[in-house]
Protein backbone atom coordinates (compact mmCIF):
# COMPACT_ATOMS: atom_id res chain seq x y z
CA UNK A 1 0.00 0.00 0.00
CA UNK A 2 1.17 3.12 -0.58
CA UNK A 3 2.78 5.70 2.17
CA UNK A 4 2.80 9.66 2.09
CA UNK A 5 4.44 12.48 4.56
CA UNK A 6 1.78 14.00 6.67
CA UNK A 7 3.72 16.66 8.89
CA UNK A 8 6.61 14.62 8.43
CA UNK A 9 4.86 11.28 9.83
CA UNK A 10 4.80 8.37 7.51
CA UNK A 11 1.27 7.34 6.56
CA UNK A 12 -0.19 4.39 5.09
CA UNK A 13 -3.50 4.81 3.54
CA UNK A 14 -5.47 2.94 0.86
CA UNK A 15 -8.37 4.29 -2.07
CA UNK A 16 -11.50 1.75 -2.11
CA UNK A 17 -13.98 1.90 -4.90
CA UNK A 18 -15.47 4.98 -6.62
CA UNK A 19 -17.83 8.14 -6.31
CA UNK A 20 -17.73 10.89 -3.68
CA UNK A 21 -15.05 10.38 -0.90
CA UNK A 22 -15.39 8.68 2.39
CA UNK A 23 -12.84 9.75 4.56
CA UNK A 24 -12.36 6.91 7.29
CA UNK A 25 -10.75 7.00 10.82
CA UNK A 26 -10.46 3.66 11.68
CA UNK A 27 -11.56 1.71 15.05
CA UNK A 28 -9.32 -0.51 17.01
CA UNK A 29 -8.16 2.49 20.42
CA UNK A 30 -4.21 2.78 19.74
CA UNK A 31 -4.15 0.09 17.25
CA UNK A 32 -6.49 2.24 14.66
CA UNK A 33 -5.35 0.35 11.03
CA UNK A 34 -7.35 0.55 7.99
CA UNK A 35 -7.40 -3.19 8.25
CA UNK A 36 -10.20 -3.01 11.22
CA UNK A 37 -12.42 -1.92 8.99
CA UNK A 38 -12.71 -5.23 7.70
CA UNK A 39 -11.54 -7.70 9.89
CA UNK A 40 -11.78 -5.66 13.37
CA UNK A 41 -14.89 -6.75 15.85
CA UNK A 42 -18.51 -5.82 14.77
CA UNK A 43 -16.84 -4.20 11.44
CA UNK A 44 -15.50 -7.61 10.21
CA UNK A 45 -19.40 -8.75 11.26
CA UNK A 46 -21.51 -6.18 9.33
CA UNK A 47 -19.08 -6.27 6.20
CA UNK A 48 -19.41 -2.34 6.42
CA UNK A 49 -16.66 -1.54 4.07
CA UNK A 50 -17.30 -3.56 1.12
CA UNK A 51 -20.80 -2.44 0.89
CA UNK A 52 -19.49 1.57 1.20
CA UNK A 53 -16.83 0.41 -1.43
CA UNK A 54 -19.87 0.18 -4.03
CA UNK A 55 -20.89 3.70 -3.93
CA UNK A 56 -17.91 5.91 -2.55
CA UNK A 57 -14.43 6.23 -2.45
CA UNK A 58 -13.69 4.91 0.40
CA UNK A 59 -9.95 6.58 1.91
CA UNK A 60 -9.09 4.45 4.43
CA UNK A 61 -5.40 5.19 6.65
CA UNK A 62 -3.26 3.99 9.80
CA UNK A 63 -3.41 6.46 12.36
CA UNK A 64 -0.28 8.13 13.13
CA UNK A 65 1.53 5.63 15.58
CA UNK A 66 -0.79 2.38 14.32
CA UNK A 67 -0.31 -0.33 11.92
CA UNK A 68 2.38 0.89 9.53
CA UNK A 69 2.26 4.73 10.18
CA UNK A 70 5.23 6.21 11.77
CA UNK A 71 4.94 8.39 14.92
CA UNK A 72 6.64 11.20 17.05
CA UNK A 73 7.49 11.42 20.72
CA UNK A 74 5.16 14.45 21.76
CA UNK A 75 1.91 14.80 23.75
CA UNK A 76 -0.22 12.78 21.62
CA UNK A 77 -3.82 14.70 20.85
CA UNK A 78 -6.93 14.21 19.17
CA UNK A 79 -6.54 17.56 17.31
CA UNK A 80 -3.27 15.73 15.96
CA UNK A 81 -5.32 12.62 14.93
CA UNK A 82 -7.74 14.78 12.94
CA UNK A 83 -5.05 17.28 11.29
CA UNK A 84 -3.61 13.55 10.20
CA UNK A 85 -6.94 13.04 7.86
CA UNK A 86 -7.06 16.77 6.68
CA UNK A 87 -3.43 16.53 5.32
CA UNK A 88 -4.58 13.06 4.08
CA UNK A 89 -7.02 15.02 1.97
CA UNK A 90 -4.72 17.87 1.32
CA UNK A 91 -2.35 15.16 -0.57
CA UNK A 92 -5.09 13.49 -2.45
CA UNK A 93 -6.31 16.72 -3.69
CA UNK A 94 -9.86 16.14 -2.37
CA UNK A 95 -11.45 19.73 -0.71
CA UNK A 96 -14.76 17.98 0.92
CA UNK A 97 -15.86 14.32 1.95
CA UNK A 98 -18.09 12.77 4.27
CA UNK A 99 -16.40 10.91 7.12
CA UNK A 100 -16.99 7.99 8.97
CA UNK A 101 -15.35 7.38 12.26
CA UNK A 102 -15.20 3.67 14.27
CA UNK A 103 -14.94 3.37 18.12
CA UNK A 104 -12.26 6.11 18.88
CA UNK A 105 -12.54 7.48 15.42
CA UNK A 106 -15.01 8.98 16.22
CA UNK A 107 -13.62 11.37 18.41
CA UNK A 108 -10.99 12.10 15.68
CA UNK A 109 -13.90 12.18 13.50
CA UNK A 110 -16.13 14.57 14.91
CA UNK A 111 -13.19 16.59 15.93
CA UNK A 112 -12.40 16.90 12.12
CA UNK A 113 -15.63 17.90 11.91
CA UNK A 114 -15.34 20.63 14.01
CA UNK A 115 -11.79 22.17 13.14
CA UNK A 116 -12.47 21.81 9.37
CA UNK A 117 -16.26 22.51 8.83
CA UNK A 118 -16.44 23.32 5.25
CA UNK A 119 -14.51 20.29 4.51
CA UNK A 120 -17.30 17.99 6.26
CA UNK A 121 -20.00 16.75 3.81
CA UNK A 122 -21.83 14.69 6.90
CA UNK A 123 -20.55 12.44 9.51
CA UNK A 124 -21.00 8.85 10.41
CA UNK A 125 -20.20 8.44 13.95
CA UNK A 126 -20.49 4.29 14.23
CA UNK A 127 -19.87 2.49 18.01
CA UNK A 128 -18.58 5.75 19.55
CA UNK A 129 -15.80 5.01 22.32
CA UNK A 130 -16.42 6.76 25.51
CA UNK A 131 -18.02 6.03 29.34
CA UNK A 132 -16.78 6.03 32.69
CA UNK A 133 -15.15 2.60 32.46
CA UNK A 134 -13.68 3.43 29.31
CA UNK A 135 -11.42 6.76 30.85
CA UNK A 136 -10.84 4.10 33.83
CA UNK A 137 -9.53 1.48 31.63
CA UNK A 138 -7.08 4.45 29.60
CA UNK A 139 -5.90 6.05 32.76
CA UNK A 140 -4.87 2.22 33.84
CA UNK A 141 -3.29 1.39 31.01
CA UNK A 142 -1.35 4.06 31.05
CA UNK A 143 -0.14 3.63 34.49
CA UNK A 144 1.31 0.28 33.71
CA UNK A 145 3.23 1.93 31.35
CA UNK A 146 4.22 4.54 33.58
CA UNK A 147 5.68 1.80 35.49
CA UNK A 148 7.09 -0.43 33.78
CA UNK A 149 9.57 2.33 32.33
CA UNK A 150 10.10 3.76 36.00
CA UNK A 151 11.73 0.15 36.87
CA UNK A 152 13.12 -0.25 33.11
CA UNK A 153 13.37 2.88 30.98
CA UNK A 154 12.97 3.55 27.95
CA UNK A 155 15.54 0.91 26.38
CA UNK A 156 13.58 -1.97 27.97
CA UNK A 157 10.32 -0.43 26.48
CA UNK A 158 12.12 -0.98 23.10
CA UNK A 159 13.28 -4.85 24.07
CA UNK A 160 9.78 -5.41 24.98
CA UNK A 161 7.96 -3.91 22.30
CA UNK A 162 11.00 -5.92 20.08
CA UNK A 163 9.92 -9.26 21.51
CA UNK A 164 6.28 -9.39 21.08
CA UNK A 165 3.53 -8.22 18.72
CA UNK A 166 1.27 -7.33 21.39
CA UNK A 167 -0.49 -3.56 20.91
CA UNK A 168 -0.66 -1.00 24.07
CA UNK A 169 -4.14 -2.14 24.39
CA UNK A 170 -3.09 -6.07 24.78
CA UNK A 171 -0.24 -4.90 27.19
CA UNK A 172 0.55 -1.83 28.46
CA UNK A 173 4.07 -2.29 28.81
CA UNK A 174 5.07 -1.71 25.77
CA UNK A 175 3.30 1.69 25.28
CA UNK A 176 1.86 3.99 22.40
CA UNK A 177 4.78 4.41 20.52
CA UNK A 178 5.17 0.33 20.42
CA UNK A 179 4.06 -0.36 16.72
CA UNK A 180 6.62 2.38 15.58
CA UNK A 181 9.46 0.85 17.67
CA UNK A 182 9.19 -2.63 15.85
CA UNK A 183 8.81 -0.94 12.25
CA UNK A 184 11.49 1.59 12.31
CA UNK A 185 15.09 1.26 13.66
CA UNK A 186 16.07 4.67 13.80
CA UNK A 187 12.89 5.35 15.92
CA UNK A 188 13.61 2.85 18.36
CA UNK A 189 17.07 3.43 18.76
CA UNK A 190 16.15 7.38 19.62
CA UNK A 191 13.51 5.86 21.60
CA UNK A 192 16.08 3.79 23.58
CA UNK A 193 18.20 6.88 23.95
CA UNK A 194 15.22 8.86 25.64
CA UNK A 195 15.28 10.49 29.20
CA UNK A 196 12.97 8.73 31.24
CA UNK A 197 11.51 11.66 33.23
CA UNK A 198 10.86 13.66 30.12
CA UNK A 199 9.06 10.99 28.60
CA UNK A 200 7.21 9.87 31.79
CA UNK A 201 5.98 13.67 31.56
CA UNK A 202 4.75 13.15 27.78
CA UNK A 203 2.90 9.61 28.67
CA UNK A 204 1.13 11.60 31.98
CA UNK A 205 0.40 15.13 29.86
CA UNK A 206 -1.13 12.57 27.43
CA UNK A 207 -2.88 10.29 29.39
CA UNK A 208 -4.48 13.10 31.22
CA UNK A 209 -5.17 14.94 28.26
CA UNK A 210 -6.82 12.61 26.03
CA UNK A 211 -9.04 10.82 28.80
CA UNK A 212 -10.40 13.83 30.39
CA UNK A 213 -13.94 13.01 30.46
CA UNK A 214 -16.76 10.19 31.77
CA UNK A 215 -18.64 10.74 27.85
CA UNK A 216 -16.86 11.36 24.35
CA UNK A 217 -13.07 12.10 24.17
CA UNK A 218 -12.04 14.96 21.88
CA UNK A 219 -13.98 17.20 21.03
CA UNK A 220 -15.45 19.86 23.27
CA UNK A 221 -19.50 19.82 23.54
CA UNK A 222 -19.62 23.58 23.59
CA UNK A 223 -18.31 23.28 19.87
CA UNK A 224 -20.45 20.20 18.94
CA UNK A 225 -23.33 22.20 19.82
CA UNK A 226 -22.43 25.13 17.35
CA UNK A 227 -21.69 22.79 14.70
CA UNK A 228 -24.34 22.36 11.37
CA UNK A 229 -23.45 19.25 9.82
CA UNK A 230 -25.81 16.29 8.97
CA UNK A 231 -25.15 13.03 11.50
CA UNK A 232 -25.96 9.65 11.96
CA UNK A 233 -25.08 8.39 15.52
CA UNK A 234 -25.34 4.40 15.99
CA UNK A 235 -24.53 3.12 19.82
CA UNK A 236 -22.31 0.66 20.80
CA UNK A 237 -23.03 -1.45 24.27
CA UNK A 238 -20.66 -2.30 26.04
CA UNK A 239 -17.56 -1.09 28.69
CA UNK A 240 -15.65 0.57 25.93
CA UNK A 241 -18.42 1.90 23.81
CA UNK A 242 -21.09 2.86 26.16
CA UNK A 243 -24.62 3.90 25.39
CA UNK A 244 -24.46 6.90 26.92
CA UNK A 245 -21.19 8.11 24.90
CA UNK A 246 -23.60 7.59 21.67
CA UNK A 247 -26.67 9.44 22.92
CA UNK A 248 -24.01 12.13 24.40
CA UNK A 249 -23.64 13.06 20.72
CA UNK A 250 -27.01 12.61 19.84
CA UNK A 251 -27.70 15.57 22.43
CA UNK A 252 -24.89 17.58 21.00
CA UNK A 253 -25.12 17.59 17.45
CA UNK A 254 -28.11 19.17 16.28
CA UNK A 255 -30.54 17.39 14.08
CA UNK A 256 -28.16 14.23 14.47
CA UNK A 257 -30.33 10.84 13.36
CA UNK A 258 -30.09 8.34 16.03
CA UNK A 259 -30.39 4.52 14.99
CA UNK A 260 -32.06 3.17 17.88
CA UNK A 261 -30.88 -0.27 17.59
CA UNK A 262 -29.37 -3.07 19.75
CA UNK A 263 -26.05 -4.22 18.85
CA UNK A 264 -26.86 -7.71 18.03
CA UNK A 265 -28.96 -6.29 15.89
CA UNK A 266 -26.86 -4.48 13.79
CA UNK A 267 -26.49 -7.27 10.99
CA UNK A 268 -24.36 -7.01 7.43
CA UNK A 269 -27.90 -6.67 6.51
CA UNK A 270 -29.28 -3.82 8.41
CA UNK A 271 -26.12 -1.88 9.10
CA UNK A 272 -24.49 -1.29 6.07
CA UNK A 273 -28.05 0.01 4.27
CA UNK A 274 -28.68 1.98 7.40
CA UNK A 275 -25.69 3.72 6.65
CA UNK A 276 -26.01 4.39 2.86
CA UNK A 277 -29.72 5.03 3.27
CA UNK A 278 -28.36 8.21 5.55
CA UNK A 279 -25.30 9.08 3.02
CA UNK A 280 -27.98 9.07 0.18
CA UNK A 281 -29.98 11.67 2.00
CA UNK A 282 -27.21 14.29 2.27
CA UNK A 283 -27.00 16.43 -0.70
CA UNK A 284 -24.30 15.59 -3.36
CA UNK A 285 -21.61 18.16 -3.30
Amino acid sequence: MPTISIDGINTRYQRLGSGPALLMFSPGGFDARLENWSGHGIYQRIGLLARLAEEYTCILFDRRESGASGGRVERLTWAGYADQGAGLLDQLGIERAHLIGGCVGCSVAALFAVRHPDRTAAMVLYSPAGGARYRLLQHARFAQHQAFVATEGTAGVVRLAAGTDASFSKDPRVGPWCTVIRTDAQFAESFARLDPERYLRIVAATARTLFDRDSVPGPEPEDLLGLDVPTLVVPGQDSSHATSAARFLQECLSGAQYWDVPVEEQTEVSAPARVLDFLASVPRY
